[in-house]
């Protein structure tokens, strides 16, 4: 079951932020675990050497590759690497993303760009360049990371470019999928909610001002009915699912890794 022995990944945002697990860094570990030769693509070269290391290290087999996954050029030649590095192509994973606070009002243009150009344009770029290598592969598959944020909008904390451009990643995948459906290549989403990653204690808490860790995690802890917050883990076997011949007959749809947050009723406690 799940088995990705012989099949070739690219999974962008394979580092992380802190120690602990991103949902990259998880996804990228747990492909070689079930058999898949895994490309790294990451933005911080030491981050991304520490996940080919556990993997390496686990006996597997895998590479890193450092680029700006927002920039054409650079996306382009990291898939042909991964060509070169592998020989094949069978699943690509687009990972990155990352949100800023602001409301239409408060947030600049430049950070309205920045953040479609994270979150929404690396995975354009990363499906252009990547299909007509996937399309050679009798199966192939896509899987994007969107976000709870595009279902459900915070009342007290906009992030107005992060839910419009993860909602756009919803849209993209849905395209893709319906364009390619006929070419061996299925396209899936997985939407997280809140999620215990590294992302929390190395950017999150800055963002929010809070005054430690503990308190911001009790807090986000209980806004989850299942009373947890996920972890990369989570998302990493719902992204190993998608991505199997298990779902071979799952394109253009999307699963929640959620603890229940969208099912939710507004101002419902957990």
């Amino acid at each position: 079951m799940l088995d990705l022995t012989g099949k070739v990944a690219i999974v962008t945002g394979a580092g992380s932020v802190g120690p602990g697990w991103g949902n990259g860094k998880a996804t990228a570990v747990l492909f070689a675990r079930q058999g898949a030769a895994v490309f790294c693509i990451d933005n911080n070269p030491e981050a991304v050497a520490e996940t080919v290391g556990i993997i390496e290290k686990e006996g597997g087999r895998a590479v890193a590759h450092v680029a700006d996954v927002t920039e054409s050029g650079s996306v382009k030649a990291a898939v042909e690497a991964a060509i070169t590095a592998f020989g094949r192509l069978d699943i690509l994973v687009n990972n990155v993303g990352g949100s800023a606070p602001g409301s239409a009002e408060t947030m600049s243009e430049e950070v309205w760009d920045r953040q479609f150009d994270i979150n929404l344009r690396s995975a354009f770029l990363g499906c252009k360049h990547a299909l007509p290598y996937l399309r050679e592969r009798e199966t192939a598959a896509i899987v994007n990371i969107a976000s709870i944020a595009a279902l459900r909008m915070s009342g007290d904390r906009p992030h107005i470019a992060y839910s419009a451009s993860k909602m756009g990643v919803i849209g993209l995948t849905r395209s893709v999928a319906m364009d390619q459906a006929r070419k061996g290549v299925r396209c899936n989403v997985v939407i997280p909610g809140l999620m215990h990653t590294p992302l929390v204690e190395n950017r999150l808490l800055r963002q929010l001002g809070a005054n430690d860790a503990a308190t911001l995690i009790a807090k986000r802890d209980a806004q989850v009915p299942t009373g947890k917050m996920g972890t990369g883990w989570d998302v990493a076997h719902a992204v190993l699912f998608l991505a199997s011949d298990e779902a071979r007959y799952i394109t253009g749809t999307e699963i929640v890794v959620d603890g229940g947050m969208s099912a939710m009723m507004p101002g419902a406690g957990a």
